[in-house]
């Protein structure tokens, strides 16, 4: 097939290697979600543009350094804000013939540039023209520069495995070889990202070399084992210290210090500390940090305060390193008040907080749900002249993504780079798993991006995008993820198990669940608690109690302790089976086993009890929750509220509402929507709008089912005073057919709801709408749809993600290709991405109508909103058109794939090969 080779030599190891040359990342910006920036030639002739190519830059430059007093050429000024490390590394790797005076001169006029840091990469390649031309004296500072640049565990790499290369070349040993000096800097730059294997290495490379080493050597030692708390072997290079006749200094101590506190054992850091003076040396203020530092690891805040206030007894001062663990230690402790005073007190006390400081606040503030003082706190460093690092960008951009603020997360992440701060693997996990809440095409875009920028994804990214895609039913992509990730050279864990064996229970797909099961031992994986639950819920859910029970003896029986919620899926099984008098005996047997029954097996409880009518028994067991040191929480006051507005003791469910709240606990949209639905029940249509008024001042979204429910009494009420026969729409509770509601309801109806909202403080906003959209799109009723579209924008508001694919979905089902077209055009230009379901039944679509130039401009435009490859493979070529037989229509696809630059997993790429050759 044309161009296959292009997909086939695809995302090879990302490890980077002495000789790679390092490509320039550029900052990445949206529009749509993800898009490419688009490739732009420029002339290699000068005069030239100011903003030329990455490719060309480089090319450009070295133009300008071939000619003389080329620090004067006029170009230099423009091209300067553009000029990177990766375009130095690439001059100089590109050229290595350029006389080495005009390249260290050239190193030294960019380095002189405010918004210039040389990397690893420019100046290992700014060494091999040193070196090429025997310039040794410059290139022996070079190479110090390089190592002391290291950044990055990949950078320190990197530098290890060029100069262990370079010092084994015969033709250089003899001129320059690593001196004692250049020993030391590579070890102590191993030891900052705790490379102790590479330390090794370099020692014994430099005693081979007869380089006889010094007390700074074996101190870097000591340290580099102290950081990992191997003390044992930290000894060793204490001995070798005695041995050369010197005497361990207050480093050496201080390491060790370290050391046992790594190791949790306080008391030997303490018979260390206390030795040091009958040795002679002096307690520094590391000393004391790295022993604060245990002790707050240890959650013994109040005694690193004592030992923090005792400084003064041997002349030392708390450093800001100091300051910054006592602050950790009281946030991490819960006592984050008094970290925040602390941190304020530090600047009155001669100290100024640094980078550091800040991000343990910055972090504290977000893990206790405070984003947005997170986000000032960023303001007040950048103010103070003080730069971010990506950690301190990872905690913010997490606290946002837990909170489901994902614009906020991208503004962060736009910052960042804008800031010169390049995203880390944990920065995108944080992005991917938060987009997986919400939409899994954009955290899938992520993983692309992260290839691209030649970061490593891990089993914590793709356990997030398994996790992703089993929420929005894609099981079929989360097994290709999970091929993919072994195919990666990654072992998935019992995570990533668990949510597959959850997932598949979830559809009712028991047997394949239990065989993923039953394969785990081949793969040396033992089942915990979370696997064994998830299927133990899987069989109780579909009514086979004896197999759950099996499996339950089985996981005690191979010491796997169950959990609470183990139990709870036990007794929730038996009392669908109607067996209370088994469930009951089941929580008795779990507080036997030492397992406390939960809010949640409580609730279940309550809920079986109020169904069969016994409200005594349920309050009964309402009041042994709370005697047991449990809170009721929102599903069982929400029990309640749905039983006692079944049967109609409206007073009652609004009692427990009340009682809900002077709980601190919220209701959700069910608690309210229930309650609403009893009020229309009796006729009591202001009270009902009373209850969506309070939802809309808590902040609590309605459901479509909400506004279904609003509909069936309005609709009631118009037939009632029409006298019109009606389909039965009012029913007792919510036991009623949502669709028949959403096929009666017209246009009418909905500006008839929006007025009565308004009546009553509720502004109808794109939620609303939304809802009414997602409700009416179910049952196809477009015409609807599309005049509630037209009102939304005469409001002058947008219609949201979920509110366009739902319009698209009803469209494709209804084959109307033309109008689904015009929809995906909308999003796009909205920044919204369409689902691929859809973008997938529209292509087939098209297709089946002969329409093959407009599938080729729709995918086209697909491939450049920024989806990722692999997916969009999956869901439109292989389930898609090979499912439906069109293999030819498949290689069409696949060869626009590949002259756009589409990268696919090796995994992708046979399967769409297999596919096509097997049709």
């Amino acid at each position: 097939m044309n161009g296959s080779l292009t997909i086939a030599t695809v995302r090879t190891s990302t490890m980077r290697t002495p000789a790679a040359i390092m490509k320039h990342v550029e900052s990445f910006h949206f529009r749509c979600f993800l898009l490419t920036k688009p490739f732009s030639s420029f002339p290699s002739s000068l005069p030239i543009d100011p903003e030329p190519s990455d490719h060309d830059l480089p090319l450009l430059l070295h133009s300008i350094l071939s000619k003389p007093n080329w620090q004067k050429h006029p170009s230099l000024p423009k091209l300067l804000p553009s000029i990177s490390p990766s375009h130095v590394h690439s001059l100089f790797s590109l050229n290595p013939y350029l006389l080495p005076q005009t390249a260290l001169d050239f190193s030294y006029w960019i380095s002189q540039k405010p918004t210039f840091k040389h990397s690893v990469y420019s100046y290992s390649a700014l060494l091999n023209i040193l070196v090429a031309y025997k310039f040794f004296g410059p290139a022996d500072k070079i190479r110090l520069a390089m190592i002391k640049s290291s950044a990055s565990i990949h950078e320190s790499r990197f530098v290890f495995e060029l100069l262990m290369e370079m010092n084994k070349n015969e033709q250089l040993h003899s001129c320059f070889k690593l001196s004692l000096r250049s020993y030391n800097f590579l070890l102590m730059s191993l030891s900052k990202f705790l490379m102790i294997d590479e330390m090794k290495s370099v020692y014994s490379e430099m005693l081979n070399d007869r380089v006889s080493p010094n007390i700074f050597t074996w101190n870097t030692m000591v340290n580099g084992y102290c950081k990992i708390g191997n003390v044992v072997e930290a000894q060793r290079y204490v001995t070798k210290i005695v041995q050369a006749g010197l005497n361990p200094d207050t480093f050496t101590y201080t390491s060790l210090i370290l050391g046992h506190c790594r190791n949790k054992d306080l008391d030997s850091a303490f018979r260390i500390f206390r030795m040091m003076p009958s040795k002679g040396c002096r307690r520094n203020e590391v000393s004391y940090t790295n022993l604060i530092l245990g002790l707050c690891e240890a959650e013994q805040v109040d005694e690193a305060i004592k030992l923090f206030e005792a400084m003064g007894e041997d002349f030392c001062y708390p450093t800001v390193r100091t300051y910054t663990v006592i602050i950790f230690g009281l946030c991490e402790t819960g006592r984050k008040s008094e970290g925040i005073k602390l941190f304020e007190e530090m600047s009155q006390k001669g100290c100024e907080p640094n980078a550091h400081t800040y991000t343990v606040i910055i972090d504290s503030l977000c893990k206790d749900t405070k984003v947005d003082e997170a986000r000032e706190m960023v303001g007040r460093m950048l103010e103070k002249g003080l730069v971010p690092s990506v950690v301190t960008y990872n905690a913010l951009i997490d606290g946002y993504c837990k909170h489901g603020a994902m614009e906020a997360a991208l503004e962060v992440l736009g910052m960042m780079e804008s800031n010169n701060c390049f995203p880390n693997e944990r920065t995108y996990n944080e992005l991917i798993a938060g987009f997986c809440k919400k939409n899994v095409h954009k955290a899938m875009a992520f993983l692309d991006k992260m290839l691209e920028l030649k970061l490593v994804p891990n089993v914590v990214t793709y356990n997030s995008l398994i996790h992703g895609q089993c929420k929005m039913g894609q099981l079929d992509n989360a097994f290709r993820l999970l091929e993919m990730m072994k195919k990666n050279g990654l072992v998935p864990d019992q995570w990533t198990y668990s949510v597959l064996i959850d997932s598949l229970c979830k559809v009712d797909r028991i047997e394949e669940a239990r065989n993923l099961f039953d394969s785990l031992k081949e793969k040396s994986l033992k089942a915990n608690e979370v696997i064994y639950t998830a299927l133990i819920d899987g069989y109780c859910k579909v009514g086979k109690i004896e197999d759950a029970n099996y499996l339950l003896d089985r996981m005690i029986n191979q010491g796997c302790l169950p959990n609470s919620c183990t139990y709870n899926a036990i007794i929730d099984g038996l009392c669908n089976m109607k067996n209370m008098k088994e469930a009951l005996s089941t929580v008795k047997k779990m507080a036997g086993m030492g397992v406390k029954p939960t809010v949640d097996t409580y609730t279940i409880l309550i809920k079986w009890m109020l169904k069969e009518g016994d409200f005594d028994h349920a309050h009964g067991t309402l009041d042994q929750l709370i005697s047991s040191g449990c809170q009721p929480d929102v599903l069982t006051y929400t029990a309640f509220i749905h039983a006692y507005c079944g049967v109609g003791r409206l007073k009652e469910a609004e009692d427990m509402m009340i009682r809900m709240k002077e709980g601190g606990v919220f209701p959700d949209s069910l608690t309210y929507t229930l309650l609403l639905d009893a009020y229309g029940c009796l006729g009591l249509m202001h009270s009902a709008f009373d209850v969506l008024k309070c939802m809309f001042d808590a902040g609590c979204e309605p459901s479509h089912h909400t506004y279904s429910i609003l509909f069936k009494y309005l609709l009631k009420d118009r037939r009632t005073k029409d006298d019109s026969p009606a389909v039965n729409l009012v029913s007792n509770g919510m036991l009623f057919d949502h669709a028949d509601v959403w096929k009666s309801m017209e246009f009418d109806t909905a500006l008839e709801l929006f007025e009565k909202m308004r009546q009553h403080g509720c502004v109808p906003n794109a939620n609303t709408y939304g809802k009414l959209i997602i409700g009416l799109c179910k049952v196809g009723r477009f015409v609807v749809v599309q005049k509630l579209f037209d009102h939304m924008r005469d409001q002058g508001i947008s219609p949201g993600e979920d509110a366009y694919n739902s319009l698209l979905n009803c469209f494709c089902e209804l084959g109307m290709y033309d109008d689904a077209m015009i929809v995906v055009d909308l999003m796009i230009k909205s920044s919204q991405f369409p689902y691929l379901d859809s973008y997938r039944q529209l292509i087939c679509g098209l297709y089946d109508q002969g329409d093959k130039e407009k599938v080729d401009t729709l995918f086209a435009n697909l491939l450049r909103c920024g989806y990722s490859s692999d997916e969009v493979a999956w869901k439109i070529l292989i389930d898609g058109l090979l499912k439906k037989g069109l293999a030819d229509r498949c290689s069409e696809l696949l060869s626009i794939m590949e002259k756009m630059g589409c990268q696919l997993h090796p995994n992708t790429y046979s399967l769409l090969i297999e596919g096509i050759d097997g049709a």
